[in-house]
């Protein structure tokens, strides 16, 4: 069991632990990362849960736990706004020195936290895992992730480490220059890697899940894909304008070909398989530039609303 404890004025490290759904690994969660903060007797900490919306038990186990442990702080959102929304609240009411964002299912592994703060000692003030061994993750999903980080690097002006998550240290300042950002559609990998500061990578394995389900599927990482590089970079509205500058060029030296030819050797029937595949080429290329254009018009749209990135139902643990 927990043992009740006393939060301090100040606060060392803030625990971040977006959560959804996760009834059945809470308390293997709380168990394990217990274990790991107190041999770390030289910080005081706190673990601030973040109920997305949860459906099932997750808020009442939280609760639960809260009351053992004053060090234990739950915001509940009143629905689902998702992880990034989650990790930014997280973010913006923490109270700690430095902020380690974590997942509830231990597949980051709290005994990484020693490391990282060995880090911090030395003055980093960004720590992140890298994942050097995905072999927990299918092989589709390893390949995608392959593919998403050579394309974002590709093209973002901040590339992102190379198989890196949430999980990691930052201090103070880095949450201090993160919570200035108001973006309605963010995208935390990228902000992590936008906001710079020293920086310095720790590899390890990532473990399989060992309970609970994944909340993360093939259309979900798709979309978050999508978000990513939309909220990060203009490159593909730029890729589309010479490429459509290249067509108009083509296209003219082809009509010159046609006047031309149709002088020298006249009218000729013949030409209606390439004319209807040209045209159901630049069709389709027409509408993927609008697919592309509506994605950033849509980001408009949401910026203009202006709604808030997450409404707050309960908090727990919170000095009034």
């Amino acid at each position: 069991s927990i043992v009740r404890g006393k939060m301090k004025e100040n606060v060392d490290i803030s625990l971040i632990v977006p959560m959804y759904n996760e009834q059945e690994v809470i308390d293997m969660f709380f168990d394990k990362i217990q274990k790991v903060m107190k041999s770390i007797n030289s910080y005081t900490y706190e673990i601030l849960c973040v109920d997305d919306g949860s459906k099932d038990n997750t808020l009442d186990i939280l609760k639960k736990y809260a009351k053992q442990d004053e060090r234990i702080k739950i915001i509940s959102f009143s629905k689902n706004f998702h992880k990034e929304q989650a990790l930014y609240a997280g973010l913006e009411h923490c109270a700690g020195r430095v902020a380690i964002p974590i997942d509830a299912d231990l597949q980051d592994p709290p005994e990484l936290i020693l490391k990282f703060i060995e880090k911090w000692e030395e003055g980093y003030d960004v720590v992140y895992g890298i994942r050097e061994d995905r072999k927990s993750d299918t092989f589709l999903k390893r390949l995608s992730a392959i593919f998403f980080y050579k394309t974002y690097n590709f093209i973002a002006e901040d590339p992102i480490p190379y198989n890196t998550g949430d999980f990691r240290l930052i201090t103070r300042k880095v949450i201090d220059a993160i919570k200035t950002i108001k973006e309605k559609k963010i995208f935390m990998k990228g902000i992590f890697s936008w906001v710079g500061f020293k920086s310095i990578g720790i590899p390890y394995k990532r473990p399989e899940r060992k309970l609970g389900r994944t909340k993360w599927n093939y259309w979900r990482l798709w979309n978050f894909s999508l978000d990513g590089i939309t909220s990060t970079t203009t490159l593909p509205l730029r890729i589309w304008t010479y490429i459509g500058f290249l067509l108009s060029i083509l296209s003219f030296f082809y009509v010159l070909f046609i006047v031309f030819r149709t002088l020298i050797f006249g009218i000729e029937l013949p030409g209606y398989a390439s004319l209807i595949s040209c045209v159901l080429f630049l069709g389709g290329v027409q509408l993927l530039v609008l697919g592309v254009f509506g994605e950033y018009i849509g980001r408009i749209l949401i910026e203009v609303k202006n709604r808030p990135l997450y409404i707050i139902d309960e908090r727990i643990n919170f000095d009034k």
